[in-house]
């Protein structure tokens, strides 16, 4: 039986904080799926088809990490994509009781559907999208927070 998670996220954009819990959660799941969800009441900094490529460049030639958008609820997308576990990157206690309630939520709308959360690497928890895309804003660089070339 092989152990996939999808690892959900508007991930506008995806970073380096973002990679390395792939990364990671590689060594614990078979397979891992990017799940780039699309919110249709929030506003998107960079598209999602942009992020869906550049994320793929960042995985290019790793089989077992696949990259989708998915709008709906993360537990139907896992239930789609045969996952039963949910992977979770966290950065601080603010991010524990966030993620906490909702994997709560989604062990209920799908039964048996786990969420396993990794502690953010030190060096890369001060990365938030949000103050990336704010850099971005004001036409500062910001390639070293991401995995990929803008």
């Amino acid at each position: 039986m092989n152990r996939i998670a999808v690892f959900p996220g508007s991930f506008d954009p995806f970073t380096k904080g973002h990679e390395d819990v792939v990364r990671r959660g590689l060594k614990i799941f078979d397979q891992v799926v990017i799940g780039i969800g699309i919110n249709p009441n929030k506003t998107r900094y960079f598209e999602p088809e942009l992020m869906e490529k550049k994320v793929s460049e960042a995985f290019d030639g790793q089989e077992n990490v696949l990259v989708k958008t998915y709008t709906g609820l993360t537990a139907e997308f896992a239930s789609e994509n045969n996952a039963r576990y949910i992977l979770r990157g966290l950065r601080n206690t603010t991010d524990f009781e966030y993620e906490n309630t909702i994997s709560q939520i989604n062990r209920d709308l799908l039964d048996g559907l786990e969420t396993v959360f990794l502690i953010t690497s030190p060096e890369l928890a001060s990365i938030s999208s949000s103050v990336i895309r704010e850099i971005h804003k004001f036409g500062r660089p910001v390639d070293k927070y991401l995995p990929y070339k803008l």
